[in-house]
């Protein structure tokens, strides 16, 4: 919790968190283990992570209670449970949920219309520089990501009907930013931990950027 506030102190106005559970969304609701407040389950497992209502309680006391959020769902399942959380706490116009699950998407959709949707791209769920034997391939890799997205995203934005892109932040290029400009979609980069590549993404006109480490904000 200490680190929300750490972010807000220095002028963050979204936070973003990770949502993920156990793979029992088939089970009845009184069955299923809680949603929780994590990057992955080898995250969960290395620290007691914080439940999402617990977390989003959090954000009706000040300073969190003017601070809009992000839920990313790492998993497609129970999404009816995430927008009652929201919808009990009165947090709706505050929130977004974004994913890069297409099935989740559309069910947000359905389940509450006024809550707004991002798409994260690309659909990973392992953190590729941690793998030595893909570090050597990856630039390549990037790169022709990085030119093929501009017209995918053109494509797929006016269908999904989102109100945010996520990207991560190699990915992104100013004809990425002008597609999303096209479109009345926001651009954020995630993960930025670089103030260097913050300023650079800065100059591109990306929407907003996510981070790891709150004081980089107050640099820029």
């Amino acid at each position: 919790m200490a680190s929300f506030e750490a972010a807000v102190e220095v002028g963050v106005d979204t936070i973003e968190f990770d949502v993920i559970w156990l793979a029992d969304a088939h089970l009845p609701p009184e069955q299923r283990h809680p949603l929780i407040v994590a990057h992955d389950w080898a995250d969960s497992a290395g620290r007691t992570p914080l439940k999402l209502t617990e977390a989003l309680d959090a954000f009706l006391e000040p300073p969190l209670d003017k601070v809009e959020i992000d839920l990313d769902l790492k998993l497609p399942g129970r999404e009816e449970e995430v927008v009652e959380a929201l919808r009990e706490r009165d947090l709706l116009e505050r929130a977004m949920v974004s994913t890069m699950e297409m099935h989740t998407l559309k069910r947000i959709l359905e389940l509450e219309p006024k809550l707004r949707r991002g798409w994260t791209y690309p659909k990973t769920s392992r953190d590729w520089t941690a793998r030595p034997w893909a570090r050597p391939v990856l630039p390549v890799a990037l790169a022709g990501m990085r030119l093929q997205l501009p017209g995918w995203a053109a494509q797929k934005l006016p269908q999904f009907g989102v109100f945010a892109m996520w990207v991560y932040h190699p990915l992104i290029s100013t004809r990425l930013v002008r597609i999303c400009d096209l479109a009345g979609v926001e651009l954020i980069a995630w993960t930025v931990d670089e103030e260097r590549r913050m300023r650079k993404l800065v100059a591109m006109g990306v929407d907003g950027l996510v981070s790891n480490d709150p004081r980089l904000y107050a640099r820029l």
